[in-house]
């Protein structure tokens, strides 16, 4: 039995790391640089491109038969349409609709939380979901 059998484990502090998945990475990575402005922080030709989100996330898109390989890590992958959101000062939503108007990208849905926040939905061109969502959603200790 281990040590820390019957203790309760320190929490959780963050989701590090979202992972979607695109065919076709040098639209992704076209899409999420110049449409969304992330900052590319790593690429590997066939196989996945990461970006930068705000100070202390990370987003991966992986190529999907790339990572159902076996290699150094384990495989991993999703088949169909994933979602994650990404957040943005309530202030900002306008020009953030104005921006994806301009680029060509359709809102797909808009929506109030009753909570407070607001999101915005559309896709990216792999067709994953992809959520702007203004702080009041969750009523997290962040804002979101």
């Amino acid at each position: 039995m281990s040590q820390s059998a019957g203790r309760t484990p320190p929490s959780v502090e963050a989701v590090v790391e979202t992972a979607v998945y695109a065919d076709d990475l040098a639209a992704a990575e076209h899409f999420y640089a110049t449409v969304l402005g992330l900052p590319v922080i790593g690429r590997e030709a066939g196989r996945h491109v990461f970006f930068r989100v705000g100070a202390g996330n990370v987003l991966l898109v992986f190529r999907p038969e790339a990572t159902l390989r076996p290699g150094d890590l384990p495989p991993h992958g999703a088949a169909g349409p994933g979602h994650f959101a990404l957040g943005v000062r309530a202030d900002s939503l306008s020009v953030w609709r104005d921006h994806l108007a301009a680029t060509g990208v359709v809102i797909e849905k808009e929506f109030v939380w009753p909570r407070g926040g607001h999101s915005v939905y559309f896709r990216d061109p792999a067709g994953n979901s992809v959520e702007l969502v203004t702080p009041g959603l969750w009523g997290t200790p962040a804002g979101w």
